[in-house]
Protein backbone atom coordinates (compact mmCIF):
# COMPACT_ATOMS: atom_id res chain seq x y z
CA UNK A 1 0.00 0.00 0.00
CA UNK A 2 2.35 2.34 -0.56
CA UNK A 3 0.52 4.03 -3.53
CA UNK A 4 -1.75 6.49 -1.85
CA UNK A 5 -2.94 9.68 -2.52
CA UNK A 6 -4.84 12.09 -0.84
CA UNK A 7 -6.51 14.34 -2.62
CA UNK A 8 -9.61 16.79 -3.16
CA UNK A 9 -12.80 15.23 -4.63
CA UNK A 10 -14.16 15.81 -7.97
CA UNK A 11 -17.35 15.32 -9.59
CA UNK A 12 -16.32 12.16 -12.00
CA UNK A 13 -15.43 10.63 -8.38
CA UNK A 14 -19.26 10.76 -7.43
CA UNK A 15 -20.07 7.49 -8.42
CA UNK A 16 -17.16 5.42 -6.67
CA UNK A 17 -18.07 7.64 -3.45
CA UNK A 18 -21.94 6.76 -3.25
CA UNK A 19 -20.97 2.78 -3.80
CA UNK A 20 -18.06 3.55 -1.35
CA UNK A 21 -20.67 5.27 1.15
CA UNK A 22 -23.21 2.54 0.59
CA UNK A 23 -21.23 0.08 1.15
CA UNK A 24 -20.64 1.60 4.53
CA UNK A 25 -24.29 2.12 4.92
CA UNK A 26 -24.92 -1.82 4.92
CA UNK A 27 -22.80 -2.10 8.07
CA UNK A 28 -25.40 0.60 9.77
CA UNK A 29 -22.88 3.28 10.72
CA UNK A 30 -23.81 6.08 8.14
CA UNK A 31 -27.36 7.79 7.21
CA UNK A 32 -28.43 7.92 3.24
CA UNK A 33 -26.68 9.95 0.64
CA UNK A 34 -27.68 11.56 -2.36
CA UNK A 35 -25.84 10.75 -5.82
CA UNK A 36 -26.42 14.20 -7.20
CA UNK A 37 -26.01 16.13 -3.78
CA UNK A 38 -22.42 13.76 -3.49
CA UNK A 39 -21.85 14.92 -7.29
CA UNK A 40 -23.19 18.34 -6.66
CA UNK A 41 -20.74 18.36 -3.44
CA UNK A 42 -17.78 16.32 -4.13
CA UNK A 43 -15.23 19.23 -4.03
CA UNK A 44 -16.16 19.40 -0.17
CA UNK A 45 -14.77 15.51 -0.48
CA UNK A 46 -11.22 14.18 0.81
CA UNK A 47 -10.86 11.03 -1.14
CA UNK A 48 -7.94 8.18 -0.67
CA UNK A 49 -7.11 6.99 -3.83
CA UNK A 50 -4.96 3.70 -4.09
CA UNK A 51 -4.30 1.68 -7.56
CA UNK A 52 -6.97 3.98 -9.34
CA UNK A 53 -9.22 3.30 -7.08
CA UNK A 54 -10.84 5.22 -4.11
CA UNK A 55 -10.42 3.47 -1.11
CA UNK A 56 -11.81 6.33 1.11
CA UNK A 57 -13.74 9.35 1.89
CA UNK A 58 -14.45 12.33 4.30
CA UNK A 59 -16.58 15.18 3.42
CA UNK A 60 -16.06 19.08 4.94
CA UNK A 61 -19.86 19.99 5.11
CA UNK A 62 -20.80 23.83 6.52
CA UNK A 63 -23.14 23.79 8.90
CA UNK A 64 -22.60 27.55 9.81
CA UNK A 65 -19.64 30.58 9.43
CA UNK A 66 -18.16 28.92 12.56
CA UNK A 67 -18.77 25.19 12.70
CA UNK A 68 -18.29 22.36 10.27
CA UNK A 69 -18.99 18.77 10.03
CA UNK A 70 -17.63 15.95 9.14
CA UNK A 71 -19.63 14.00 7.25
CA UNK A 72 -19.31 10.21 5.22
CA UNK A 73 -15.92 9.24 6.87
CA UNK A 74 -15.57 5.89 4.77
CA UNK A 75 -12.88 3.16 4.63
CA UNK A 76 -12.98 0.56 2.14
CA UNK A 77 -12.69 -2.73 4.30
CA UNK A 78 -9.29 -3.68 2.91
CA UNK A 79 -8.01 -0.51 3.52
CA UNK A 80 -8.92 -0.35 7.67
CA UNK A 81 -6.05 -0.38 10.69
CA UNK A 82 -3.52 1.59 8.42
CA UNK A 83 -4.05 4.77 9.57
CA UNK A 84 -6.27 6.11 6.62
CA UNK A 85 -9.48 7.29 8.69
CA UNK A 86 -7.18 9.42 10.66
CA UNK A 87 -5.20 10.68 7.95
CA UNK A 88 -8.26 11.92 6.12
CA UNK A 89 -9.93 13.50 9.60
CA UNK A 90 -6.31 15.48 9.24
CA UNK A 91 -6.88 16.98 6.24
CA UNK A 92 -10.89 18.02 7.04
CA UNK A 93 -9.64 20.04 10.13
CA UNK A 94 -6.98 21.61 8.39
CA UNK A 95 -9.44 22.46 5.27
CA UNK A 96 -11.41 23.65 8.27
CA UNK A 97 -8.97 26.16 9.91
CA UNK A 98 -8.01 27.20 6.76
CA UNK A 99 -11.46 28.19 5.91
CA UNK A 100 -12.28 30.25 9.53
CA UNK A 101 -14.40 27.48 11.42
CA UNK A 102 -13.71 27.70 14.67
CA UNK A 103 -15.72 24.35 15.64
CA UNK A 104 -15.55 20.66 13.94
CA UNK A 105 -18.52 18.47 14.48
CA UNK A 106 -19.24 14.83 13.69
CA UNK A 107 -22.22 12.35 14.19
CA UNK A 108 -21.42 9.24 14.81
CA UNK A 109 -22.70 5.39 16.13
CA UNK A 110 -19.42 5.04 17.49
CA UNK A 111 -17.67 7.61 19.29
CA UNK A 112 -14.11 5.76 19.87
CA UNK A 113 -12.47 6.78 16.85
CA UNK A 114 -13.58 10.91 17.22
CA UNK A 115 -12.80 10.26 20.85
CA UNK A 116 -9.29 9.53 20.32
CA UNK A 117 -8.73 12.13 17.84
CA UNK A 118 -9.84 14.45 20.36
CA UNK A 119 -13.33 15.13 19.92
CA UNK A 120 -16.02 15.12 22.75
CA UNK A 121 -19.50 13.95 23.45
CA UNK A 122 -21.90 16.72 23.90
CA UNK A 123 -25.60 16.91 23.64
CA UNK A 124 -27.01 17.48 20.30
CA UNK A 125 -28.40 20.36 21.74
CA UNK A 126 -24.80 21.36 21.76
CA UNK A 127 -24.70 22.23 17.72
CA UNK A 128 -27.59 23.42 16.88
CA UNK A 129 -26.15 23.99 13.49
CA UNK A 130 -26.93 20.42 12.72
CA UNK A 131 -30.31 19.84 14.42
CA UNK A 132 -32.24 22.84 12.23
CA UNK A 133 -29.94 22.32 9.20
CA UNK A 134 -30.48 18.68 9.05
CA UNK A 135 -31.65 16.47 11.79
CA UNK A 136 -35.30 17.95 12.56
CA UNK A 137 -36.13 17.04 8.96
CA UNK A 138 -34.80 13.64 9.00
CA UNK A 139 -36.83 10.33 9.21
CA UNK A 140 -34.58 9.38 11.88
CA UNK A 141 -34.70 12.61 14.11
CA UNK A 142 -34.40 11.97 17.73
CA UNK A 143 -33.76 7.82 16.89
CA UNK A 144 -30.97 7.91 15.03
CA UNK A 145 -28.37 6.38 17.87
CA UNK A 146 -25.87 8.70 16.49
CA UNK A 147 -23.31 10.48 18.98
CA UNK A 148 -22.92 14.29 18.60
CA UNK A 149 -19.11 14.89 18.93
CA UNK A 150 -17.19 18.41 18.72
CA UNK A 151 -13.40 19.20 18.43
CA UNK A 152 -12.96 23.12 18.86
CA UNK A 153 -10.21 23.92 16.37
CA UNK A 154 -8.34 26.61 18.24
CA UNK A 155 -7.22 23.71 20.55
CA UNK A 156 -6.70 21.13 18.33
CA UNK A 157 -2.99 19.22 19.12
CA UNK A 158 -2.23 19.12 15.93
CA UNK A 159 -0.84 22.06 14.61
CA UNK A 160 -2.78 24.13 11.53
CA UNK A 161 -1.56 22.90 8.05
CA UNK A 162 -2.00 23.95 4.15
CA UNK A 163 -4.81 22.25 3.07
CA UNK A 164 -2.86 20.31 -0.19
CA UNK A 165 -4.97 19.97 -3.37
CA UNK A 166 -3.12 16.23 -4.06
CA UNK A 167 -0.45 14.31 -1.83
CA UNK A 168 1.69 11.16 -2.24
CA UNK A 169 1.15 9.55 1.93
CA UNK A 170 3.00 6.57 3.01
CA UNK A 171 0.87 3.87 4.65
CA UNK A 172 2.43 0.84 6.40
Amino acid sequence: MTDVVIRTGRKEDAEALDALIRSHQTEGHLLPRDLEEIRRRADRFVVCESGGAIKACAELAPLSDKVAEVRSLVVARDFRRVGIAARLLGEVRTRARAAGFATLTAFTHDARFFVRQNFSIVPHTFVPEKLVKDCTSCALFRRCGQHAMVMPLAHAVRPAAKPVEERQVAVA
